[in-house]
């Protein structure tokens, strides 16, 4: 078969020649689409659901929200397991599906599911899909450079301009924020106090969250002038918490201050952010959707943060803490250097045994035509270029070099013994 396969070449020889272009062509153009990461994604087909119920122990947790979350979730189609964390005031439930399965399919499974399983949770324990990335989707994180500025400001300026800006780039799955303090007002009880005026907590908390509502009237008609009438009561300072009555005794109002201290602070937090030793900071995390082209997708996020930086307050800038783009480059450009020396090397080596420049002109073919071809079947597979998959095509080049010596000594020879035989007929039989 191979001789057959030979014979062929050499008797069209112009096929050869434009299926290897054609081929050499679909190579270069696969390279120009093939996805650019430097860390392959090995990671499991999961979906995740959290559930939020602050201040309950890990028992309770486990006990009214992850076991009935994991016992309704089990049993969907293409799903190998499931699994459940309980922390403090958390819940993790994994959703583990086959590898072939289509992401955004099982998570239209798993949001069935959960509009089911919602009845069975408590009240205030509302339970949401994670983001649709993987393990290795942490592609960039930043820290904003605010020289004098408060960390709840900060916090405030992550959370409601840079985080909705970022998310908007094409291929960021979330913008994971981080550090800092998150600003709310904190009411502390006095008990004696509460016992003294004959007060309960829920009356305090019933008395703060009916005061701190809008509420919208009617339209009537005055005169040929229509009005719209609505009601404006959103707490804006702890000075109105403060005056908020919770009880009338005797035509007197108890007010919170009565029973209560109110103040500006920050959420509880379970740890802190600290950058090099120099004290805390603040920033995000930007996390790539399920599929995307990382080089691709950090580029569009640099371009983003350009604009976004326009607006920030003076002084503050953005701080690049982990970048993936400088290992993606570092990993292509590895490969074009080793591919270069290869096809050099090898090139000026055959030619120097040989002195054949037809030899060496087709190891220097064969070469990129070999990675291009590569590339073709990369796309194919939707791999893309890591790490690993450009490891072995370094890998490979060794071997097609090693192939390729060894093809084109051995054709030679039988060419120079041919033509020696050739010669040898001519001279006996013509003089």
């Amino acid at each position: 078969m191979i001789g057959s396969l030979i014979s062929f070449s050499l008797r069209n020889r112009l096929v050869v020649l434009l299926l290897a272009t054609g081929l050499f062509g679909w190579g270069v153009y696969s390279i120009s689409i093939n996805k650019v990461d430097a860390i392959p994604d090995l990671s499991e087909n999961q979906v995740i659901v959290f559930t939020e119920w602050m201040g309950r122990s890990p028992q309770i947790i486990e006990d009214q929200v992850t076991y009935p979350l994991v016992t309704n979730l089990q049993g969907m189609p293409q799903v190998k397991y499931v699994r459940g964390v309980s922390m403090f005031g958390m819940s993790f439930i994994y959703i583990i599906f086959d590898d072939k399965t289509d992401v955004y399919w099982a998570r239209e499974r798993v949001l069935e599911r959960l509009n089911y399983a919602n009845r069975l949770l408590p009240e205030g324990a509302v339970p949401t899909l994670g983001p649709d990335g993987t393990g290795v989707g942490h592609i960039l994180w930043y820290t904003l450079d605010a020289p004098g500025m408060d960390l709840g400001e900060q916090r405030a300026i992550q959370d409601w301009y840079v985080k909705f800006s970022l998310q908007n780039v094409a291929g960021v799955s979330e913008i994971a924020s981080f550090g800092g303090f998150q600003k709310q007002y904190q009411i502390t009880l006095d008990p004696n106090k509460l016992t003294y005026f004959n007060l309960s907590v829920p009356q305090v908390i019933g008395a703060v969250r009916a005061n701190n509502n809008e509420s919208g009237g009617r339209k009537f008609e005055l005169s040929d002038i229509g009005y719209i009438i609505k009601t404006t009561g959103y707490l804006q300072s702890t000075e109105q918490i403060e005056d908020i009555p919770v009880v009338t005794t005797n035509t007197i109002p108890v007010r919170v201050k009565d029973v209560a201290t109110v103040q500006m602070t920050g959420e509880s937090r379970l740890g802190i952010f600290d950058l090099n030793g120099e004290g805390e900071a603040v920033g995000g995390i930007v996390v790539m959707r399920y599929g995307e082209n990382a080089a691709e997708v950090i580029a569009n996020v640099k371009a983003k943060m350009k604009e976004v930086a326009v607006g920030l307050p003076k002084g503050v800038k953005f701080n690049i803490v982990y970048d993936r783009s400088g290992l993606i480059k570092e990993s292509v450009d590895s490969v074009k250097a080793t591919l270069i020396e290869e096809m050099l090397v090898a090139s000026v080596l055959v030619f120097i045994f040989l002195f054949h420049w037809r030899s060496a002109l087709i190891i220097i073919i064969q070469l990129p035509l070999s990675v291009a071809i590569g590339f073709i079947l990369l796309n194919a597979f939707d791999i893309s270029s890591n790490i690993m998959s450009l490891t072995g095509i370094a890998l490979a080049i060794g071997v097609i070099v090693d192939d390729a010596i060894v093809m084109v000594e051995n054709a030679y020879r039988h060419l120079a013994d041919a033509q020696s035989r050739e010669d040898a007929f001519n001279k006996e039989n013509y003089g």
